[in-house]
This record gives structure tokens, C-alpha cells and sequence, in this order.
């Protein structure tokens, strides 16, 4: 039993000494892999691993991370450094700017630098923590002063990359001169997600800030209090169908001395074909690939002919999206004015088409179906010259008509035409 003993802690030994080195291994290879991955999704960004220095109990890693402006290939790299700690289950990767950062970085930072850690472990799960110190800077010159608050932000990566959940705070900043002033309070960002399939994640979230003011010559002052932004999506049939809701709220807009609120703005969508959206999604990420990578290689011939693919690529998807069936809209639009409230709601859709009704283009569209609503006080018009010359012309037309002490615009689609109080708009094709 001794001997047995003693076998069964020699393996435990051995395993726990060899261990790190597997653990740094892997970690070499999942960093090979996040620096192939990144570079292939994008074109703005590009990472770069220059030496990668792997020992027993840990490694070094330097290299670039390249800016590539999609306007004109202007290209600006930021070299950075990290050290790599092996343990029994996972890594842990400290990121810093190199000591070569420039002047003009060192006059925001001259204290601490910022930091950011990525912890990788062996069952696909990863933590990525990124911290911004304070800035406090004054230009002795022009008396401009930036005050930047430290902000934290942590992404917690599950199911090997499929899974995050993303939170960030950020107390604010201002920026301030002789004749301007921004100031941002209080920004946070929580945010849980789900992989669907290609560029499609479900989930939830919430981003709020507390304020944001904004001066500026020439300009009115413009303030925000208490903006939310929620969002829940969820997926049916299997993963093929896509619904969410969304909601903007904002409790006060101040502006030259004027204040409204609160407003509210609520998006629904169901029934979203997946398969459909993860391709107009594809189309479009083809088509800013594209433009970034024509500043550097001009080719305008081989540039226009992607662009007309992807656009081809967008309408074919839009049209499949339709035949599948959708609903879209907004279904409150609820804005407070000093006058009186703007409400309004507006929803369109369209049926699922059977396999031989999608075989005929013309009967995709035919049967896009929605209604809208949509009222405000007459003073409000009354007191606004520049609403009234663009209300004027749909009340002559009678689109607009007078309900009381509202004026009010309201209609159904219906028949590939519009509605509008006794009037009949007939819509080209749409795609």
C-alpha cells in the first residue's frame, strides 16, 4: 500500500510539474489563433506578433497593433508587450505599452500606464479586464483642459468564445476651453451574449448615462439627463427565427433654455430569418472590407465589381428575409414637448410565402401589410415655422388632418400602396 502510495504521488508530481508547460503551450497556440481570427474579420486593425517568448513558468510577448485608416490606407502602429503567466489551469497575459511610448502619450499618462489582463483557462473560458487611468491635462497654450475619470471595463468569455458578458464603467469626463464644454457622466454598459451563428449574437443588455452637455460658440447648449438604452433578443424554430425588443428612454433634453421630456422609443422585431440576416450581414462587412483595403490596393475596376456583388448579395437577402415572414416597427413613440406630447406607432410585416410563391419575384413584397399613427398638438406646429413649412403641404394635401387639438397622420399598407386618411400612394417595387 505504501508503494502504492508513493506511485500515485510521484504521478502528481510529475503531472504538476509538467503541467505549465502544457498550460503555456496552449496558450501559445490559442494566442496564434486570436491574432489570425482578429486580422481575417477586419481590415482597420491589424495585430501583430513580432516574438513570442515561451518558457517554463511563463513568456514574453511583443509586438504591433496597426491602425489602418479606411479613407486613404494611412496606417499608424502602437507597439505593446506582455508577460504571460503558466498556472495548472490557464494563463494569465499582461498587457503595457513598451517603454518607447511617445511624449504625447506620456503627457496623458505620466503616472500609470493603461493596463489590460487576459486570463485564458484550459475549459475555453477567458477574462479580459482593461483599466484607464485618470487623465488630467491643461494646455498651458490655448487653456483647454481634459479631465478623463479612471473608467474599468471586464468581458467574461464562456463556451469557448461563444458566451460574453460585458460590463464597463466609466464616471465621465470633460473637456473644456475659453469658448466650449463637453461633460459625460456616468456611463456604465452591461451586456450578456449569446453566439447565434456568423456575425449574430443573442442577449441582453442595458447602457445608461447619467448626463451629457455639450457648449460650443455659435451653437445652442444642448444637455441630456437619464439616457437608457435596454435590448433583449431571443431566437424560435430551432434557432432559425430571430425576435428582440428594444427601448431608447431619456428623461430630459434641455436646449436653448428649453427643456422636454421624457421621451420614450420602443423597437419590436419578430421572426427574423436567421439565415437571411446572417447574410445581408456578411454583404455588408464584404462591402467595408472592401473599401478599406481599395485605399491601399486601387483597383477601382475590381472595387466597383465587389460592391455591385454584395449589393446583389444584399437585395437577394432583403427579398429572402420577406419571403419568410417578418414584423418590424416601432410599436410606442412617446415625446414629451413643452406643447404637448408627440405619440405615434408604426408597424409593418409580411406573411411566409409557400415554396412556389417564392419561386415568383413579383410575390415577394406584394404582401407587405403595416399600419402608423402618429399625433401632435396643433400649438406645437403653430409655434414652429420651420415644422410648419413642412407640415403645410400634407395638411393642403389632407394627409394630415385636424383631430381636435391635434393634428394627426394615420394610415395602413396595404396592396403595395399607402393609405393615408382617404388617400391612396401606390410604391414602386421595393427591391
Amino acid at each position: 500500500m505504501k508503494t502504492q502510495w508513493m506511485i500515485t504521488g510521484a504521478v502528481v508530481l510529475a503531472l504538476g510539474a509538467i503541467t505549465p508547460w502544457g498550460v503555456g503551450y496552449y496558450t501559445e497556440q490559442q494566442w496564434q489563433d486570436v491574432e489570425s481570427g482578429f486580422n481575417d474579420a477586419q481590415n482597420v486593425l491589424k495585430l501583430e506578433t513580432r516574438e513570442y517568448d515561451r518558457g517554463y513558468m511563463d513568456a514574453r510577448v511583443r509586438g504591433a497593433i496597426t491602425f489602418i485608416a479606411p479613407e486613404d490606407g494611412e496606417q499608424q502602429s502602437f507597439d505593446y508587450e506582455a508577460r504571460v503567466s503558466h498556472g495548472v489551469t490557464g494563463s494569465l497575459m499582461d498587457f503595457s505599452a513598451t517603454d518607447q511610448i511617445s511624449a504625447e502619450a506620456r503627457k496623458f499618462f505620466p503616472d500609470e500606464k493603461p493596463r489590460l489582463t487576459l486570463e485564458t483557462r484550459l475549459w475555453g473560458s477567458a477574462t479580459i479586464e482593461v483599466t484607464v487611468p485618470e487623465v488630467d491635462v491643461t494646455d498651458a497654450e490655448t487653456g483647454e483642459t481634459l479631465n478623463i475619470s479612471r473608467a474599468h471595463g471586464r468581458a467574461d468569455i464562456g463556451a469557448a468564445g461563444s458566451e460574453l458578458d460585458i460590463q464597463l464603467e466609466w464616471p465621465g469626463m470633460s473637456v473644456t476651453g475659453p469658448d466650449m464644454a463637453i461633460v459625460v457622466q456616468d456611463f456604465r454598459m452591461d451586456q450578456t451574449l449569446e453566439h447565434l451563428t456568423g456575425d449574430l449574437w443573442l442577449g441582453g443588455g442595458t447602457v445608461t448615462l447619467a448626463s451629457l452637455q455639450f457648449n460650443a460658440p455659435a451653437q445652442p447648449a444642448v444637455r441630456l439627463d437619464g439616457l437608457t438604452i435596454t435590448s433583449q433578443s431571443d431566437a424560435s424554430a430551432g434557432g432559425k427565427r430571430l425576435n428582440g425588443d428594444s427601448s431608447i428612454q431619456l428623461d430630459r433634453l434641455e436646449t436653448n433654455g428649453v427643456e422636454f421630456g421624457p421621451h420614450e422609443i420602443q423597437v419590436r422585431f419578430d421572426d427574423l430569418d436567421v439565415a437571411s440576416l446572417d447574410e445581408i450581414s456578411s454583404a455588408v462587412n464584404d462591402m467595408q472590407q472592401a473599401s478599406a483595403a481599395s485605399a491601399v490596393d486601387s483597383d477601382p475596376q475590381a472595387m466597383l465589381q465587389q460592391q455591385m456583388q454584395s449589393f446583389q448579395r444584399v437585395s437577394a437577402a432583403m427579398l429572402g428575409l420577406a419571403a419568410e415572414g417578418f414584423s418590424f416597427g416601432f410599436p410606442k413613440i412617446d415625446l414629451s414637448t413643452p406643447q404637448g406630447p408627440v405619440r405615434g406607432e408604426l408597424m409593418i410585416s409580411h406573411p411566409q410565402l409557400s415554396d412556389d410563391e417564392k419561386s415568383q419575384s413579383m410575390m415577394v413584397m406584394q404582401g407587405l401589410t403595416g399600419n402608423f399613427d402618429i399625433s401632435m398638438p396643433t400649438v406645437l406646429v403653430d409655434e414652429n415655422p420651420a415644422l410648419a413649412l413642412q407640415v403645410a403641404p400634407l395638411i393642403k394635401q389632407g394627409m394630415v388632418v385636424q383631430d381636435g387639438d391635434k393634428l394627426r397622420l394615420s394610415g395602413k399598407l396595404e396592396d403595395m400602396a399607402l393609405k393615408i386618411n382617404g388617400n391612396t400612394l401606390p410604391l414602386p417595387p421595393l427591391f
